[in-house]
């Protein structure tokens, strides 16, 4: 089976299904599968791009309204989770998933499917300790602080993913596993971002939750984005009770963006006598089950049930007994329904709506099936909360109740908080939305690095994925990495994000601290390359 995994879309579906057809024509054949690994970016209207946490000027509406209305139609069947810059209140009205457009499916906050045979999981969001251990209390509108940690990964979904057993053959995660540099070409990796060099110094750059999905799943294949670069790494897993150790290919993608490597073609083993449609998974169903009655929409912070004697149940993974009970409820029917619906007003072009009211609102789709599993809509219960404390008078002095102070189960040392610049992110503190500017992404936590043995060199495996990239009015697909006509221009491209890397790296300190005009000078830099990301069109006179 063909399977198409691209990095960041930031909403530029056209392109990338435009690629893809390219690369068919040039003879490499049609993608049976598209696997898309966050900042997905599916906007309806103007109300979901006031949830999308980015700086004003970077909302675009893109082209994914056209595909919500019934106008186009995804050519290969697209699944894809959640980043950090998302139209959040769309995406959390399915938090176990479901269609956001005709043959569009997101995976929710985490989640399992299969599709001809192929097991697919993927946890959505970014990590950040001081919201790890929160329950998913945000909802529309969002104020300042709740727009970003709605992102933010959460411990339950964690949690349901490390009761799973049987083994999965991709991963898909937004930003990367913790550690998984070392097990891939990190020299090439710190020359092409030098600004990242602390970061892997220290051990700070990823998710340790991420790390701990990979170490546990040891899925076959692991896809992430979020960096903006393309990496690949090659992790064989300790042996188990004398089984042969798995090996997890790890391969993480640039962003939509010409000259970039932002998506790549493999062949995956399938089962041919699966069925040729979208399903949920049984085990997956069955771990949602299970663990119902650990859903949770409180800010307060809270621990997962574990075998530490303070706890009945710690142990939550599926059972065939329990699989079989599973199995009679949805009767013996796993495909994925489409039950697609249009549950807000779509974007006109022509009667723009920029005041348009925001609502918190429920998706047919997830009532439909938490009915039939009986799980609890987590939406329905945020909504009822809130109208129980607001008859009581104390909504909001309960949502501020952050519970005790205690230690987070990751090891936080902030004496080695990361101060690396990106040039490649999107700069939120320009609206002094600061949590997530690039110097907040990865440096919250430090954990003790994971490095293979000395005697053990990792293999450059980059080799083994060929370059697929899109140009302004062509696309160069090469297995050797040269662009033919393009290559000096793809050169000077690289030079040049080099050289403003290490110019950033070397001026950082300064342009944090807002004390010299030359940090000014830089920010500017930072706009202009990332007006790109968000707009087809060169606007410059935004600056």
């Amino acid at each position: 089976m063909r399977v198409a995994v691209t990095g960041c879309c930031h909403g530029e579906l056209d392109k990338i299904y435009e690629t893809l057809a390219l690369a068919e024509r040039r003879g490499r054949g049609p993608a049976d599968l598209l696997l898309c690994c966050g900042d997905f970016q599916a906007v309806r209207n103007e109300a979901d791009l006031r949830c999308m946490a980015v700086p004003p000027k970077y909302r675009h509406m893109q082209t994914f309204y056209r595909y919500y209305s019934g106008e186009k139609k995804a050519p290969v069947l697209t699944i894809f989770i959640g980043g950090n810059h998302e139209a959040s209140n769309h995406l959390q009205e399915l938090p176990y998933g479901g269609w956001v457009a005709p043959n569009i499916y997101y995976l929710g906050y985490a989640g399992v499917v299969k599709f001809r045979g192929v097991r697919i999981a993927g946890i959505s969001g970014i990590f950040k300790s001081h919201d790890y251990r929160k329950g998913h209390y945000e909802c529309p509108p969002y104020d300042q602080n709740s727009v970003r940690s709605v992102y933010h990964v959460r411990n339950i979904e964690v949690f349901k993913l490390k009761q799973l057993k049987q083994p999965i053959d991709i991963f898909l995660s937004h930003d990367w596993p913790r550690s998984i540099y070392h097990y891939g070409n990190k020299k090439q990796l710190l020359q092409t971002k030098s600004f990242f060099r602390q970061e892997v110094e220290n051990n700070t750059l990823g998710s340790p939750a991420a790390s701990e999905l990979l170490h546990h799943l040891q899925p076959t294949y692991w896809f992430s984005a979020h960096l903006h670069v393309k990496f690949a790494a090659f992790m064989k897993h300790q042996a188990n009770d004398g089984q042969v150790p798995k090996e997890t290919k790890f391969l993480a993608l640039d962003k939509c963006l010409p000259h970039r490597d932002f998506l790549q073609i493999i062949e995956v083993d399938h089962d041919a006598n699966a069925p040729d449609y979208l399903e949920y998974d049984l085990e997956w169903l069955t771990i949602l089950k299970a663990t119902n009655s650990l859903v949770n929409v409180s800010r307060s912070l809270w621990n997962m049930p574990e075998n530490n004697g303070l706890h009945a149940k710690w142990d939550y993974s599926a059972t065939e007994e329990s699989m079989k009970e599973v199995l009679e409820e949805m009767n013996h029917d796993l495909k994925v329904p489409y039950n697609f619906s249009v549950t807000a007003i779509c974007y006109d072009p022509s009667k723009p709506q920029k005041h348009m009211e925001l609502v918190h609102r429920i998706s047919p789709q997830t009532t439909e099936f938490c009915a039939q599993l009986g799980l609890t809509d987590i939406n329905n219960r945020i909504q009822q909360v809130i109208e129980e404390s607001s008859l009581r008078g104390d909504y909001e002095e309960d949502v501020d109740s952050n519970g005790s102070e205690e230690p987070s189960e990751y090891n936080t040392d902030n004496s080695v908080l990361s101060s690396s610049i990106n040039p490649d992110e999107i700069m939120l503190d320009e609206d002094d939305e600061g949590e997530d500017s690039i110097t907040g992404i990865h440096g919250d936590i430090s954990t003790p690095s994971v490095e293979p043995s000395p005697d053990h060199h990792p293999p450059d495996f980059s080799t083994s994925f060929s370059d697929i990239r899109i140009l302004p009015d062509s696309m160069v697909v090469s297995s050797d990495g040269t662009m033919n006509s393009t290559n000096e221009l793809e050169k000077s491209s690289e030079n040049q994000d080099s050289e403003e890397g290490r110019n950033l790296n070397e001026k950082s300190l300064k342009r944090l601290s807002d004390e010299t005009g030359n940090g000014n000078h830089l920010q500017k830099k930072i706009k202009r390359r990332n007006q790109a990301i968000y707009s087809t069109e060169d606007d410059n006179n935004l600056e």
